[in-house]
């Protein structure tokens, strides 16, 4: 990767520094969103839980699939 002019190091700055100040704000705005969904529909029919793979715990749930059988 070439080296940054001075110029491109000045708006990384600056960007850098917008994303570390509206940060707070933005998480807010998420809490916020989270809350009010659960609040509007709290049970949601069509969730389906991520799956995780490459554990026992993972693989019973998905019905056994990745389990060592003996």
């Amino acid at each position: 990767m070439s080296k940054l002019t001075p110029d491109q190091l000045r708006t990384r700055e600056r960007v850098e520094t917008v994303i570390r100040l509206v940060a707070p704000a933005l998480n807010l705005v998420l809490a916020a969103g989270e809350r009010l969904s659960r609040i509007v529909e709290p049970d949601d029919p069509e969730y389906y839980p991520a799956r995780v793979e490459g554990t026992e715990a993972g693989a019973a749930a998905i019905g056994g699939r990745g389990t060592r059988q003996e």
